[in-house]
Formats: C-alpha cells, sequence, structure tokens
C-alpha cells in the first residue's frame, strides 16, 4: 500500500473508535442507569487513551510526512492533499496533550455529566461546584500544552472553529451587540404586543414525540439512518454518516421547546447524514467547524421552521394533533406566538433576536475561568448579574441559571462562540439560497424541502471537513464571516411583526 493508503487504514481505527466512544456517551444520555456512571467514566477514560495514543502515535506521523511527499504540492481541493493538511493539523495539535490527561478529562466529565443532571434538578449548584473546577483547570492545562500565541482561549476555540481567535469573536460581538440590544429595546418600546400564551397550553407529551418525529422527517431527516429520542439537553451524535442519532426534550406546557428543537438537532443531523461516504474513516467526515454545524441547525430552525411560509404549511397538522389546544388557533396567531421577542431565561427556548446575548454572556464567563480570573463560588450571582445587564432578567434559581447548559459538564469550553457564529453564517447562506432558489417560500409553503436540501448537500455539505471554515464561507458567498446578513434578516422580519419604523 502507498503511504497514504496506510494513513487511511490507521484512520479508520481511531474514527471507528471514537464513533464507539460517541455511542457510550450517547447511551450514558438517554438510557444508562443512573448507577452506570462511576463503570461508564471508567469505559470512557480507556477508550479516549486509546484514541489518542492511536492517533498521536510516530506511526500515523510518519505517514503524515511520507503521504505529503508523496502527492508533492498536490492542490488542496484535491481530496489526499486536503486530509493530509487537516489530519496534520489535528496531529499537530493533539501530540502536545498527553494520554493521561486526555483519560483525566474523560473520566472527569463522564462522572461529572451524572453530577449535573442531579444538581440541575435540585436547583444547586454548589454539589457541581468542584467538579467544574477539575474540568476547567483540566481545559487550561490542556491549553497550555497545546499552546497558543494571544489569548489562552484560543487553543481551546481552535478544536471547534479552527482558524478563528479569541480576538475575532470579541470584535464581531462587539460590533454585533449595540445592533442587538437596540433590535430588542425598538420591539420592546413598540405598541405592537405578541402574545405566545397558547404556547404554554396543554400539549400531551405522547403527542409532542409523533408530532416532532414526522416533523423531521418531512423536512428531510432519514429515520433509515437515524433517531429520535428523548435527553436532559437536546443533542445530535453520530456514529457514523448512515447511523446519526438526535435528541430532544418535552413539557407538556411549553410545545416549542420540543418543536423548533427537534428541527435544530435535525439540522445538525442532516449535515452529518449528507457528509460523503468517500470521507467515511477518516479525519474529513462530518462538518467543517462547529459554526458552519450551527449554521445548519439555527438555519432549519429559525430561516424555515419559524417563517410564515413553514407554518401555514405545517400548523394544520399540529391543529389536528392538538384541537383542544390549538382549535381555535389561527396560523397567523401560531406564527406570532413563534417569533415573540422576550428576554427569557432559558438559551435553547430563546427568539432569535436574544438569543445572541445569551452566547455572548457564556463566552465572558468561560474566558474568565479559563484566564482564573473569577472564584467558582461567584458564578451563580455573576451569571445572575451579567443576565440582568444583557436581558434585564434574574434567574430565580441555579437551573434557571449557571446550571441550564450540558457543555461545561463535557468539559465543552470554547464551544459557545460557534452557536452565534452559526446564525451569522446562516444568514449568510439563506441570502445566496434565497437567490439561487427565488421561490423559496413558496416551495416551504407546499412543505417541498428538496431544493433547501439539494442546495445545502451541494454548498456545503460534500465538503465534509475538506476546507477550513473561512475558507468555506469565501467558497461559498465570496466573503468572511460578516454580521450584516444577519441583521438585516432580524431587521426586515421583526419590523413586519412589531411594526418597527425605518
Amino acid at each position: 500500500m502507498s503511504a497514504i493508503e496506510q494513513l487511511r487504514e490507521k484512520l479508520n481505527e481511531v474514527s471507528r473508535l471514537g464513533q464507539a466512544a460517541a455511542v457510550l456517551d450517547w447511551d450514558q444520555q438517554c438510557y444508562m442507569p443512573p448507577g452506570g456512571g462511576d463503570a461508564r467514566a471508567e469505559q470512557s477514560a480507556v477508550i479516549q487513551k486509546v484514541i489518542h495514543e492511536k492517533f498521536t502515535s510516530d506511526e500515523v506521523g510518519e505517514l503524515l510526512e511520507t503521504s505529503a511527499s508523496e502527492l508533492n504540492g498536490a492542490s488542496l481541493d484535491s481530496d489526499d492533499a486536503a486530509l493530509i493538511r487537516i489530519t496534520k493539523m489535528d496531529f499537530d495539535r493533539e501530540t502536545k496533550v498527553p494520554g493521561a490527561l486526555v483519560a483525566e478529562q474523560a473520566k472527569v466529565t463522564s462522572l461529572a455529566h451524572e453530577v449535573w443532571v442531579k444538581a440541575r434538578k435540585e436547583k444547586d449548584f454548589k454539589t457541581f461546584q468542584p467538579w467544574l473546577e477539575r474540568i476547567v483547570d483540566n481545559c487550561r492545562q490542556i491549553a497550555e500544552h497545546r499552546g497558543y500565541k494571544d489569548h489562552i482561549y484560543d487553543a481551546l476555540l481552535e478544536e471547534f472553529e479552527a482558524g478563528t481567535k479569541t480576538s475575532e469573536v470579541e470584535r464581531i460581538f462587539t460590533d454585533l451587540r449595540p445592533s442587538l440590544v437596540d433590535l430588542v429595546q425598538q420591539i420592546k418600546d413598540s405598541p405592537a404586543k405578541v402574545d405566545n400564551s397558547i404556547m404554554s397550553r396543554e400539549y400531551p407529551v405522547e403527542k409532542q414525540l409523533e408530532i416532532c418525529n414526522d416533523l423531521v422527517k418531512r423536512i428531510g431527516f432519514d429515520f433509515t439512518n437515524g433517531r429520535q429520542d428523548q435527553a436532559a439537553h437536546p443533542f445530535c451524535t453520530n456514529f457514523s454518516n448512515n447511523d446519526v442519532r438526535i435528541t430532544t426534550r418535552f413539557d407538556a406546557h411549553w410545545l416549542p421547546g420540543s418543536v423548533f428543537a427537534s428541527m435544530h438537532e435535525a439540522g445538525h443531523a442532516m449535515y452529518e447524514q449528507g457528509s460523503p461516504d468517500k470521507f467515511e474513516g477518516t479525519t474529513l467526515s462530518g462538518g467543517t467547524s462547529l459554526g458552519f454545524h450551527e449554521s445548519q441547525s439555527r438555519m432549519w430552525e429559525n430561516q424555515i421552521g419559524r417563517s410564515r411560509a413553514f407554518i401555514d404549511y405545517y400548523f394544520p397538522v399540529l391543529k389536528e394533533k392538538f384541537p383542544d389546544s390549538l382549535g381555535s388557533v389561527t396560523a397567523e396567531q401560531f406564527y406570532l406566538a413563534a417569533n415573540k421577542v422576550a428576554p427569557s431565561m432559558i438559551r435553547v427556548e430563546a427568539d432569535e433576536v436574544t438569543y445572541g446575548l445569551h452566547i455572548m454572556l457564556r463566552f465572558e464567563l468561560e474566558k474568565l475561568m479559563i484566564e482564573g480570573k473569577v472564584r467558582f463560588s461567584d458564578l451563580p450571582e455573576l451569571w445572575n448579574t451579567k443576565m440582568q445587564e444583557y436581558l434585564g432578567i434574574t434567574p430565580k434559581d441555579d437551573a434557571e441559571g449557571v446550571l441550564q447548559d450540558v457543555h461545561w459538564s463535557s468539559g465543552i469550553l470554547g464551544y459557545f462562540p460557534t452557536y452565534q457564529l452559526g446564525n451569522l453564517i446562516s444568514s449568510q447562506l439563506w441570502e445566496k439560497m434565497q437567490a439561487a432558489i427565488p421561490d423559496i417560500y413558496s416551495q416551504i409553503e407546499r412543505g417541498d424541502f428538496q431544493a433547501i436540501l439539494e442546495w445545502l448537500r451541494s454548498n456545503v455539505h460534500q465538503y465534509g471537513r475538506k476546507y477550513l471554515p473561512g475558507e468555506l464561507i469565501m467558497r461559498i458567498t465570496g466573503k468572511a464571516v460578516d454580521s450584516g446578513p444577519y441583521m438585516g434578516y432580524l431587521r426586515t422580519k421583526y419590523k413586519d411583526i412589531y411594526q418597527l419604523g425605518d
């Protein structure tokens, strides 16, 4: 075999082990009995250590060098050249981290997840605090091992949004924040009021599950190669492009919490299902970055799912399923309720306009934790203070506040900025898609999503991780990540809903 063929063989082993680790994590969040936590932590630690050792072995390093020589300067448009580049990038990052630290973090986060679930249920941050301290300390050590030029947070952000720096995120968020705050204030001052009380009527959970499964199937989620389950926090994971799992959670008195979460996770899932077979078992499989991943989920949830066209199409199904709660409601009333703008405690249920402020809050807190500039015992109070500062509301307990997201218990620091970057990218893609599909809203209103999915397959999904996120957005739109289309989309939509002036 050639060197690159040998490299692919080694990467396939690493990839399949990673998929097996994902099965363990999915099972823990969906089905594992509480008593299995200790054993699962040991299992996760062992498998993550093996993955790390196999991927960072001298043999892989030598094969990378030999493969690069064999390609003799091939263009990055070549799949083989892209494979070498992306693998080398990951290899250089991960070889710097000791395997023992990787295993330790896997064990700690597995145990911490069970503590977080219990702490969130009991609204008690203090029980989770020592675990968060251990996780952040591990993240800090990992970042130091990886190295960075400007900011320690760069070393964590790089894993999720390669090529993006903390300073760039700060600049984007600083430029965007005044526009968002101004739009929120305009909406608050508007005499047009939106009533979303219909969303908190009685919606039996078993019927919500039926709706969510029907809904994601209609927009393109392939149940032959996927499934949907319940979890404490909605997420998407995959064990190959032919086995993609999504989850949601249900509240019998809050319909959007499951419906739009399912559309969001289906957006992630369809990206993974669209990853080319030729990239399976390599570092090129999946999405190019978490920002691009979030662009897919946010687009299906918001530009499509919360559009008037989509609600005109799907509301009759909802009305038939929930006649007692929606029998006297019109599609227009439901559309307005689905797009009510009001500061809210829970990020995953936040409206489009205030959502970005939730992300900015988390980004600021993560930086403080990684920099060692905050006492962990102060986090609940600091969270509440920033919620008041950003959104004008204060959580009543830790479950509504500092404990609401699963990410920190999983050791995923550096991820949160990608949610808002995904919002920006989604609007840039949507602008391009509308130009390519002029009757896009008419198609949505008919329940025809084929052209949308085909456009995404052709322009985004087919490339997997072949290009860096900055390269891919330039390839598709001709521009770097830009907040202009995002703010334009929000202003146009909410000017109509809230009768705002120019």
